[in-house]
């Protein structure tokens, strides 16, 4: 078997489906991707067994077709290194030996039997269909993936959880500590919905940042296709009931803070380096149009406080947050200006952007944490 295809193409197209595989795979094949000539279109698969991801790009000087699996990370950092040229496989069908030649010279390795590679079975039982503009969907998978959980215990929280219904499909994630809800108010369909694990979620948001037209995701109770432009993934749902998110958001915080989003941050980063190891506690006063943000070490006999502007009419209040947590939901967030929406000192925050996006509502709710008098 023998083909030409450009080289530049190539690479980013295996770095990018390689990104599905594990460090530790239980097949060795799971190492290789997948590569299969069917009349000139070259299609590239990888798998980690549990998900899967394809890709087609043409080729030309095909003499005919057929399968060969080819260990990515060698093949990726070898065509990386060469400039942006043709290159030309010829592959001995009888013992898998390659031979890739371009402008300046060849390189040598073996691969293996492509019809051992596992390609799953084609997804017939995806009874559920929904269309969603690449930017939205970015924007919620970026806005979301941060607060996924890491939970053996409660497998549930650990992926995106897509709740879909004819009046907007909301996107959700939390971890117990923090939570983000998007929703897409342009996007509605029947009533339904899925969990979409961490690792998919990655990868999506990993492509979608090229993809300008719509996306497709097709699902049933247990899997799920992502197409794409250019891609298509398939992998297996988290299974179970997601907890009624919307129970745990405050609707009545009536404290509300609206004050520069990256000034905020600036501060939070200097102030944090003083917090306690342990908990990484940061206060926050607000008062007369001020947010003072603080923190001390105790052990170490450190402290440090700073002052912001902010819009503020209401009455004296304290309150904690993890300092990580606190700027990652701020980084998730891109609009100049935000609004705590705060109660008391026991009771979660809400943080919000002060102006929605077009077509979307986001909040994010963060849990305080106990402030030492």
């Amino acid at each position: 078997m023998k083909f030409s295809v450009s080289s530049a193409i190539l690479c980013n197209r295996m770095q990018i489906v390689s990104r599905v595989q594990s460090s530790k795979n239980s097949l060795a094949i799971l190492d290789c991707v997948l590569f299969e000539i069917n009349d000139g279109v070259l299609r590239l698969t990888a798998s980690d067994s549990e998900n899967t991801i394809t890709t087609t790009l043409e080729v030309s000087e095909c003499d005919k077709n057929g399968k060969i699996a080819i260990e990515s990370k060698q093949l990726i950092n070898s065509i990386k290194e060469i400039s942006d040229q043709p290159i030309t496989f010829n592959i001995n069908d009888n013992n898998f030996a390659i031979e890739i030649n371009y402008q300046n010279g060849k390189y040598n390795l073996i691969g293996q039997d492509g019809n051992e590679f596992p390609v799953p079975a084609g997804l017939t039982d995806l009874d559920h269909t929904i269309s969603i503009p690449s930017v939205l969907l970015l924007n919620g998978i970026s806005r979301a993936i941060f607060a996924t959980a890491n939970d053996d215990l409660r497998p549930q929280m650990n992926g995106v959880y897509f709740d879909i219904t004819p009046d907007y499909t909301t996107l959700v994630a939390s971890d117990g500590h923090k939570l983000v809800r998007n929703r897409i108010l342009s996007v509605k369909a029947d009533t339904a919905a899925f969990n979409l694990p961490k690792k998919p979620a990655l990868m999506l948001k990993g492509i979608l940042g090229k993809e300008e037209e719509d996306v497709t995701i097709s699902f049933s109770d247990r899997n799920a296709q992502i197409d794409l432009s250019d891609y298509s993934i398939t992998c297996r749902l988290i299974e179970g009931r997601y907890p009624n998110y919307n129970s745990v958001i405050p609707t009545d915080n009536p404290l509300r803070v609206r004050i520069d989003r990256l000034a905020l941050i600036a501060a939070l980063r200097r102030v944090s380096v003083f917090a306690s190891a342990s908990n990484a506690l940061i206060k926050l006063h607000v008062e007369n149009n001020t947010l003072t943000t603080s923190a001390q070490d105790i052990d170490f006999s450190t402290s440090a406080e700073e002052h912001i502007l902010c819009e503020y009419d209401g009455s004296a209040m304290s309150i904690g947050f993890s300092g990580p947590f606190l700027i990652d939901v701020l980084n998730s967030i891109s609009c100049q200006d935000v609004v705590l929406e705060l109660a008391d000192p026991s009771r979660a925050g809400v943080i919000v952007p002060a102006e929605q996006e077009e077509n979307e509502d986001v909040i994010m709710l963060l849990m305080p944490m106990m402030l030492q008098n």
